[in-house]
């Protein structure tokens, strides 16, 4: 197996036991809303929007690297357009 395989794997164990502790139900408090529900449920879906909003941002982050790349390259041509 690749390093990366046995690395995801072993994380993906670590994961599960957390999981498989913590049973208990906890209380949520959301601006007006109290949700109750067992930690087991909770851990996912904090991770799941934890990965959400990274893409996002770093989709985010790349879009305005590649438009600022793009009005460089505008600003270089507009000054000299007779070089190549």
């Amino acid at each position: 197996m690749k390093f990366k395989t046995i690395i995801i794997i072993i994380l993906l164990a670590i994961f599960a036991v957390i999981l498989l502790q913590n049973t208990q139900i906890v209380e949520l408090k959301f601006l007006f809303w109290k949700i109750q529900m067992s930690r087991i449920i909770l851990f996912p879906i904090t991770l799941m929007l934890g990965f959400i909003i990274g893409f996002i941002t770093a989709k985010l982050g790349t879009k305005r690297k590649e438009k600022n790349q793009f009005e460089n390259y505008k600003k270089e041509n507009l000054e000299n357009p007779g070089e190549y």
